[in-house]
């Protein structure tokens, strides 16, 4: 099995003589900080004997102060192994398809000698295992964590600042009021994340080496008197299953957006896992049976099959609490299509009296859904009769500016509200695909440019078809978002025009969003993004628009739970298989978030069995 590379090599391409003059005394001062327990401490806790060695070759070693105070390159490393003559400590996966083979050779016993191989020590500067072993590299990760978290958080408080020019004055009353250490977020949020990954780390080993001191031969009467305990707790995935305990230190930081984000994007995460371990199992689309009458190979995803499918469902749900719940809706999402939806929500004239209130984006929204509740009332144009009072109702009086110009040949009063100048939609929906298809396809070449920089080198390679999945990816995905954009708004008009008043008034909302989810079709190869972005929008608005209706109580700290789940979830399935998590950046980040070293263990599991089959064929 692979192993990680200890410290050894690197330390001794650092390794220098002494020098000729004070060679005693540097060594004298070397030794006696090397034996200070408290220097010893915190380097342990602080910096691998790799990382010193590389410190130490090219900051300390160019300062005669601190070479003569700083211990040398061989103590740290004696400090690192225990202070025998032991090599250093390696990392083993402790997974059971690694352990697999040595247990057919050792028996069930093996898996206890592969798993207390790549955890080493108990923790103490003596022993076999080293110093530097599991415990020491869980506490040295999680406080870069916590310092990392925090500085980046301050980085962003800073920055977002300097950004958002409209908020600069509330960040600064905020900043005023000085908050105690203990409340503040960004130290909540550091020591959260540090702890779930100290106590993640020490859940999975404790429970892997339980599980394997359960599997030896010895322990057989404690298997027989208990079954189910025994079942459970030596089952393989019970490691990955008592480590997402770890989830609940998410509490530490305060019930806040952040938190619930955090936590449905696990989810998120974890069901798109479970979902491809599945799919690749063959559960989810069964098996083509052979010519012998038994399964053969899997049947094959169909092509409309895909993340796309979840737009009309998360469409049409924020269409609908974006008019009838809007303290549910997230601000920025709608910002971002009211920005870009000048054909139906009209801008203030400039030959606009001043002494008249011109009606703002979400007053006119107020005015669509109020409009459903009174079972969509027909427009009567002031133009037409001047002399009429009643011809807008009274709590539809904010959009009076925009009906009381409208165009006398319009029937609806939604058109009348989102295109008063225009008495057609079809050419008011064609207006729109004018006026925003362009200004969305220059931000969107913005994003993809940005996003290339990268992978620069394929532009440098291959320029052509580059440029061409450049100017594609934004072509399509400007199409989807003008499409859909302009359907929701197009489609409250058209279904006031066909149905009848009373028919699902306020279900239209849902059902115009619904309509415009399919315009996602056209962005299925690469939009999975963006498609999962609006789902787990949408699955939050959702939550929040049950709780405030009461369809459902909302349980305190279940968003807590929900990151438990998740990330129990995705154990389960990184040690069913580990190719169901297609990133390989975010196996390596799961094997090192468990201890096992930044490395993608499934790939290198597979090149060793491939190469085993060549030599046994050899």
């Amino acid at each position: 099995m692979a192993s990680r590379p200890g410290p050894a090599a690197a330390s001794s391409s650092s390794r220098s003589p002494a020098p000729g003059g004070g060679s005693s005394s540097t060594t004298v001062t070397a030794r006696s900080a090397a034996s200070d327990p408290i220097l010893r401490n915190a380097l342990r806790y602080t910096i691998s004997a790799r990382e010193y060695a590389l410190l130490h070759k090219y900051v300390i070693s160019r300062s005669r102060l601190l070479k003569r105070r700083a211990p040398t390159v061989d103590a740290v490393q004696k400090m690192m192994d225990g202070g025998g003559g032991g090599g250093p400590a390696t990392t083993t996966r402790t997974s059971d398809k690694t352990n697999k083979g040595r247990r057919k050779e050792a028996g069930e016993g093996g898996a206890v000698a592969a798993v207390t191989r790549g955890g080493g020590g108990g923790g103490g500067g003596g022993g076999g295992g080293g110093a530097d072993d599991y415990n020491a590299r869980a506490i040295r990760h999680s406080i870069r964590v916590f310092v990392a978290t925090g500085a980046l958080m301050k980085l962003w408080d800073v920055v977002s600042a300097r950004l958002v020019g409209g908020r600069r004055q509330e960040y600064t009353s905020k900043s005023k009021k000085k908050q105690p250490l203990h409340k503040s977020p960004t130290l909540r949020l550091s020591l959260s994340l540090s702890t779930i990954l100290l106590m993640y780390r020490l859940l999975f080993r404790f429970f892997t080496r339980l599980r394997a001191h359960l599997l030896d031969p010895s322990a057989a009467p404690f298997r027989k008197r208990n079954p189910r305990m025994a079942g459970t707790l030596t089952s393989p995935y019970a490691p990955a299953v008592g480590a997402s305990l770890a989830g609940l230190a998410l509490g530490v930081y305060p019930s806040q957006q952040l938190r619930v984000s955090v936590a449905i994007y696990t989810l998120f995460r974890g069901l798109e896992f479970g979902w491809n371990c599945a799919e690749e199992n063959g559960m989810v689309w069964g098996w083509e049976k052979g010519v012998n009458g038994k399964p053969d190979r899997k049947r094959s995803r169909p092509w409309w099959w895909g993340s796309w499918m979840l737009q009309p469902f998360a469409f049409g749900q924020l269409l609908h609490a974006v008019v009838f719940d809007r303290d549910c809706f997230p601000a920025t999402y709608g910002d971002f299509i009211f920005k870009h939806s000048t054909a139906y929500l009209h801008t203030k004239p400039e030959d606009f009296p001043s002494s008249v209130r011109w009606p703002k984006v979400y007053e006119i929204v107020d005015s669509l859904g109020q409009m459903a509740r009174l079972n969509w009332p027909a427009f009567i144009s002031p133009t037409l009769f001047p002399n009429k009072e009643d011809t807008l109702p009274a709590s539809l009086s904010a959009i009076g500016p925009l009906t009381s110009s409208a165009h006398p040949l319009i029937n609806s009063l939604s058109c009348a509200t989102l295109h008063p100048s225009d008495p057609s939609c079809t050419r008011t929906f064609l207006t729109f695909w004018l006026r925003s298809f362009p200004p969305l396809t220059r931000l969107f070449l913005l994003i993809y440019s940005a996003m290339l920089l990268p992978r620069l080198s394929a532009l440098y390679h291959f320029p052509v078809s580059t440029l061409q999945k450049l100017v594609s990816s934004a072509l399509r995905m400007s199409a989807f978002v003008t499409g859909s954009v302009a359907t929701a708004w197009s489609s409250i008009c058209f279904f006031q025009t066909w149905l009848p008043r009373a028919f699902l008034p306020t279900q239209r909302f849902f059902l115009g969003g619904f309509l415009a989810g399919f315009w996602a079709l056209i962005e299925r190869r690469r939009g999975r993004g963006v498609f999962l972005y609006s789902a787990r929008v949408s699955v939050d608005s959702l939550w929040k628009v049950g709780v405030k209706r009461r369809w459902w109580r909302a349980m305190k700290g279940g968003d807590v739970w929900v990151f438990v789940l998740a990330l129990m979830l995705t154990g389960v399935v990184y040690e069913r298989d580990a190719r169901a998590i297609k990133e390989g950046n975010w196996r390596k980040g799961i094997s090192w978030a468990r201890g096992e070293g930044w490395r993608d263990w499934s790939v290198e599991e597979e090149e060793e069995e491939v190469e085993g089959e060549d030599e046994n064929g050899a």
